[in-house]
């Protein structure tokens, strides 16, 4: 089965997650060995997108909920505690208080 999002092809799970975001994920992450230069451009372009769509970080929050209530038990690996915990009972010695 095929996934498509606003026309292009999402094959994993970054595509879905740029495609959703509208921007590339190392925009905002940066890249392994990027030079200062780089970096002060890579986060020079992500301010302008931020100036002109205020309501970006909303969106982006939405995405990573929806990605977390998904896949949420794999991430974490949760499993469902008992209802109770165990009652622990102190043993009485058979001593005598001075």
């Amino acid at each position: 089965m095929r996934a498509f999002i606003s026309g292009h092809q999402a094959v994993s799970a970054t595509d879905f997650v740029e495609l959703a975001l509208g921007t590339p994920l190392e925009l905002w992450l940066g890249v392994e060995g990027e030079s200062e230069m780089e970096r002060a451009a890579r986060l020079d372009a992500a301010r302008d997108i931020l100036a002109d769509n205020p309501g970006f970080p909303d969106r982006v929050s939405r995405v990573a909920a929806e990605a977390i209530e998904a896949f949420a038990p794999e991430i974490f690996n949760v499993v469902p505690l008992p209802d109770r915990r165990p009652v622990r009972r102190r043993q009485n010695r058979g001593g005598v208080a001075a």
